[in-house]
């Protein structure tokens, strides 16, 4: 098989897990990476044997790149991406899809002239776990879904992330940086969303940065850092989701629960690839943990291009797409606007559920 040729656009701290992986997948082919720290980017080259370190305007003229994975800041998504798409690459990017709708239909808009592929994390519901919940749905064992619920309740990253300022500026928050995993997985396991109502707050004003790097510096609050609604799925199932950065005293409420008619699910952490995945059905007063599907399990960050580069070769659809990070997208942008309007929100865009995994294939083979 044709291998797909790969560079990196930014190598902060996700990098070295898509660096690492991006290696294993037969399909790809990391030839090059680029960072605006030149210093950053060959440290990552040596670490992970990357042949070229490029400028990102030395990787997008490289005619031998396929493929651009655009790890850069939320804020830098759509202008890299669309310079990379403007380049003939097809492009594959970190979440969100874009800071703005705007931007992200520009993204869909540009590759679908173009010919071109876009993808976007998460693709962590390629993950065993995940895949596990949704094969336990679609062969009946909870019945028909009517409800989730699904809780993101953290305390924010300022106490461990070395730079923590744009989580708390426009294009972060809780929803944007979190909302995409658990909003994806449950497109994954329950379809496209028909309408969104949420509200939206703020604990504080400005953060202080207590780890290591920049100790004691302040961050102002630009975004809401709790935000809660429901969501009505085409199909008829009702969810609760809460994001937030404002539990400071630690939860234990589970990060996705799936409530059909004849039982109930516990899918795993969405930012995770493995489990556990447990059941209850009616009548049972007990949990029984499932065993995993064979597949991905632990941290395989890579997946998604992978997949994407599969499409490339062959044609046929990838399942971390353009079309379903835009979906997430203009929800997590629905749950501010109904607040904001203190109404409910009609999405405007819909999607196709992503095909579950193929079982049965060698390790790091998608097709």
């Amino acid at each position: 098989m044709n291998k797909v040729k790969v560079g990196i656009i930014g190598c902060g701290k996700i990098s070295g897990i898509y660096m690492e992986n991006c290696q294993k997948f037969e399909i790809l082919d990391l030839v090059a990476c680029a960072d605006m720290d030149l210093k950053r980017a060959q440290e990552q080259a040596d670490k992970y044997n990357i042949p070229h370190v490029y400028t990102t305007e030395e990787l997008l003229n490289d005619p031998a790149i396929e493929l651009v994975i655009n790890l850069t800041i939320p804020a830098a998504h759509a202008e890299v991406s669309l310079k990379a798409l403007e380049a003939g690459k097809h492009v594959y990017v970190e979440k969100p899809l874009a800071v703005t709708t705007e931007d992200g239909r520009k993204m869909l808009e540009s590759a679908d002239s173009k010919g071109l592929l876009v993808g976007s994390a998460p693709e962590t519901f390629f993950g065993a776990g995940i895949q596990t919940a949704l094969q336990l749905i679609e062969d009946g064992k909870i019945g028909r879904p009517v409800a989730a619920t699904s809780f993101m309740m953290s305390r924010g990253h300022e106490h461990w992330h070395p730079d923590p300022e744009f989580y708390y500026a426009a294009g972060g928050g809780p929803m944007f940086d979190m909302g995409p995993y658990y909003l994806t997985a449950l497109v994954q396991l329950l379809g496209p969303i028909r309408t969104i109502s949420g509200m939206t707050s703020k604990a504080l004003q400005e953060r202080t940065i207590t780890s290591e790097k920049k100790a004691g510096q302040k961050i102002p609050v630009d975004i809401p850092t709790h935000v809660a609604g429901t969501i009505q799925f085409q199909d008829g199932a009702i969810a609760t989701l809460i994001t937030s950065f404002d539990i400071f005293g630690g939860s234990d409420l589970p990060p996705i629960e799936i409530y059909g008619t004849e039982g109930t699910i516990q899918v795993p952490d969405p930012n995770t690839f493995g489990g556990p995945v447990k059941i209850r059905r009616k009548g049972e007063s007990e949990w029984t943990e499932q065993p995993l599907l064979p597949g991905y399990d632990e941290n395989t960050r890579g997946i998604g291009p992978a997949d994407m580069a599969y499409a490339i070769v062959t044609g046929r659809q990838h399942r971390a797409s353009g079309q379903l990070a835009y979906h997430v997208l203009e929800a997590m942008w629905a749950f501010h606007d109904s607040s904001d309007s203190r109404s409910h929100y009609e999405m405007k865009s819909t999607c196709s559920r992503p095909l579950a995994l193929p079982l049965g294939l060698a390790p790091y083979t998608l097709d």
